[in-house]
Order: structure tokens, then C-alpha cells, then sequence
């Protein structure tokens, strides 16, 4: 396991805190109440543990295959569903929403193998990322991927406690299936938008594994 490259500003931030705060109720409770000096440092140390462990990269062997739509993140399958597209696509399409939760791993990867063919930022709220408006009203970046003659579109959008959203692709980009698209800060969700005749191969519930999962065939 390494850690993710977007992470080192909050990790840096995270590990001074982490020693100013202890340091300081060291001085302050340890020579008088040092259970709670203990129980404070406990505390302080898992919170440290789990900023490190949000921007964690598990080693994986990635999914490898021309004819799948893999998870371009952790998390969980929240919707399925047709839906009319409300950007660059014109008609109906097959919705997959995948909600990460803050313990998941935040890579957001390429769910195909392909050319860039659209990439945009929107402004937006940060309402809940389960809410069926984040969709449409929520801070998100979009990307569209060609394989072929077919296109599917995925969005990255903020939530409640995702403050940032990173996307590393360019309109003309020539990318690998797996690769890294981008990343969300603390929590949120990517949907997809395929076409109407591909062969989902998930469920609602189910937990979807980033650049592993097959999320349909075409």
C-alpha cells in the first residue's frame, strides 16, 4: 500500500495537530490526570490513523477488458436507474451512482480504455451525496470517454464533507482502463451514464471495488 499524492498536504497538517495538541495536554492534564491525558491521545491517534488511511492506494490487479465498464471507485451502489441525460448526451441512458463513504479509498480511476471527449467543472452545493438532486446540483466534474462508437460519462461529485474535487484528464487524452482519473476529499460519489443497451452487471447495495468491479458489458 502507498499513499496517494493528494494527500500530502493534509497529512502534513494532520501530523503537526496531532503533536501540538498532544504536546500541549501533555503539559496540561498529564502531571494531574493522565488516564484522561491517555484517552485523549488514543483518541487523537485513531483520528491521525484514519486521515492517513483516506489517502491510502491498495495494491490491486486491475480489470483488464474491452468489453467491461469497471468502477471508477470504492463504494457502494446506490442507484440504477434510466435516466435523460442533462449533459452532452441528448437522449436516455442507464445511471450508476457508486457513494463513497470516508473509510473507502478515494482514486477515482477510468472506467474504460479510450479518448477524452469532454471534460468539465461545475460549481455547485455540497448537499449529501445520496441526495437524488446532487446529481444535477452538486459541485461535479464530468468527463465523457469514447471507445469506439459508444461513450459513457462519469461524474465526480462533492458531498456534505467533500471540499475538493481533483480530475487529471484533458479533452484529447488518450487513456488506460484503470488509470487514475482523479480524486475526492472525504466523501461523496461518481455516477456513470451508459448506453441504454449495456448489460449491467451490479446490483443496488452492491460494493463495488475501483478499477476491479465490472460494472456492465457492451
Amino acid at each position: 500500500m502507498t499513499l496517494h499524492r493528494e494527500g500530502k498536504g493534509s497529512i502534513i497538517i494532520a501530523v503537526v495537530l496531532f503533536l501540538l495538541i498532544n504536546f500541549c495536554t501533555y503539559k496540561l492534564l498529564y502531571p494531574s490526570y493522565p488516564i484522561i491525558f491517555y484517552f485523549l491521545l488514543i483518541v487523537a491517534a485513531v483520528v491521525l490513523g484514519l486521515v492517513i488511511s483516506f489517502f491510502r492506494i491498495p495494491g490491486r490487479n486491475y480489470t483488464d477488458s474491452e468489453q467491461a465498464v469497471i468502477a471508477p471507485c470504492d463504494g457502494k451502489v446506490v442507484v440504477i436507474e434510466e435516466v435523460q441525460a442533462d449533459e452532452y448526451f441528448k437522449d436516455r441512458r442507464i445511471q450508476v451512482s457508486i457513494f463513497m463513504s470516508p473509510l473507502n479509498v478515494h482514486v477515482n480511476r477510468n472506467p474504460v480504455s479510450g479518448e477524452v471527449v469532454y471534460n468539465q467543472y461545475h460549481k455547485g452545493k455540497y448537499l449529501v451525496a445520496w441526495h437524488p438532486k446532487s446529481s444535477t446540483e452538486n459541485e461535479r466534474h464530468t468527463n465523457v470517454y469514447r471507445v469506439g462508437n459508444k461513450e459513457v460519462l462519469t461524474k465526480q461529485i462533492a458531498g456534505a464533507l467533500a471540499k475538493r474535487i481533483v480530475n487529471y484528464l484533458s479533452v484529447g487524452d488518450q487513456v488506460k482502463q484503470g488509470g487514475e482519473m482523479g480524486f475526492i476529499k472525504f466523501g461523496s460519489r461518481v455516477d456513470l451514464l451508459l448506453p441504454l443497451d449495456a448489460q449491467v452487471k451490479v446490483k443496488i447495495g452492491d460494493k463495488a471495488i475501483g478499477g476491479i468491479t465490472e460494472i456492465a458489458h457492451w
